[in-house]
């Protein structure tokens, strides 16, 4: 059965120099009935997730339908001299256009160590070597916009299902899925939120959206209704590339579907998340991640 959602008034926070926008759309709990609620869940989960190492496991290429797609692995470890567990939620990060950047790693790094076993696949690996990495330049972001389009959407469909399978059988996955996205990740976490076993999913600032322009067969908003998780939806009021009225549109469709979401907006521009460059946020990305590892502890632990 699905889980009856409530919707909440807006409200706004201020954190730092940016106006948080949250509007949300949320499952009924005990906290609503004046028992115990998701933040003493999620109090209680973080409290037992040991301290933990952290180990990049070698490169896989996952089979998917369209080619062997070059995937990288993080995963915790309990420090030495010290037990833990060895079986973890897995996390599917989405990368931006550039595929796995520097801040893709650092990303991936941080959730990792919040006790996930985190995957990072290559999007366009029917296009490009293994290994690649576009440039944050010119050429990079031109090539990357080209791929963007030429992929079929449902190639990347078959993509996250040969990963969520890969994840499931890995002898470090406790079986729990959720997905990260940003950018056009942010879009794919999305599609992927369609999946079944998808629990929980971060979308930031995800493109194409509102246009269903991703590629041939951009059918997702009309999907919508087949989302079965939660949904957490990050956006920059000032990203030109999602503006007003697509962000309205995704949450109007949003709503219509039934789907359990939080909302948040903030004053900041495309990328606020990407720690290199002029349109990095620190205070809203360290905001926005600890919003993720909440979402995903409550969800898959």
């Amino acid at each position: 059965m699905r889980r009856v959602a409530r919707s909440r008034p807006a409200t706004a926070n201020i954190v730092g120099n940016s106006a948080d926008i949250t509007r949300c759309s949320v499952p009924v709990t005990a906290a609503s009935r004046g028992g115990r609620g998701d933040s003493a869940h999620v109090v209680r989960r973080l409290g037992s997730v040991p301290r933990m190492l952290l180990v990049e496991d070698p490169a896989v290429d996952v089979p998917t339908p369209t080619g062997p797609m070059r995937t990288y692995l993080y995963r915790p470890v309990p420090a030495q001299g010290t037990k833990g567990p060895e079986r973890f939620p897995a996390l599917v990060l989405y990368s931006e256009i550039f595929h796995r950047t520097a801040p893709i790693h650092r990303t991936a790094t941080m959730l990792a160590g919040h006790g996930f076993l985190v995957a990072v696949p290559e999007i366009f690996h029917e296009y490009e070597p293994a290994g690649s990495v576009l440039s944050y330049d010119k050429p990079g972001t031109d090539r990357g916009n080209q791929l963007k389009v030429t992929k079929p959407v449902a190639a990347h469909d078959s993509d996250a299902r040969a990963l969520l399978d890969h994840l499931t059988s890995h002898p470090h996955c406790t079986g729990a899925l959720g997905a990260m996205g940003i950018c056009i990740g942010g879009h794919l976490a999305f599609r992927a939120a369609m999946q079944p076993d998808v629990r929980g999913t971060a979308c930031f600032y995800a493109t194409d959206l509102h246009e269903g322009s991703l590629g041939t067969g951009d059918d997702s908003l009309a999907r919508t209704g087949a989302i079965h998780g939660e949904l957490m939806m990050v956006w920059g009021r000032q990203d030109p590339h999602v503006p007003d009225q697509g962000r309205a549109l995704i949450s109007r469709r949003l709503v219509e579907a039934g789907v359990t979401f939080t909302w948040h907006e903030h004053n900041a521009q495309h990328a606020f998340l990407r720690d290199e460059g002029p349109r990095y946020d620190p205070a809203l990305a360290l905001l926005s991640y600890r919003q993720v590892v909440d979402l995903m502890t409550r969800l898959l632990r």
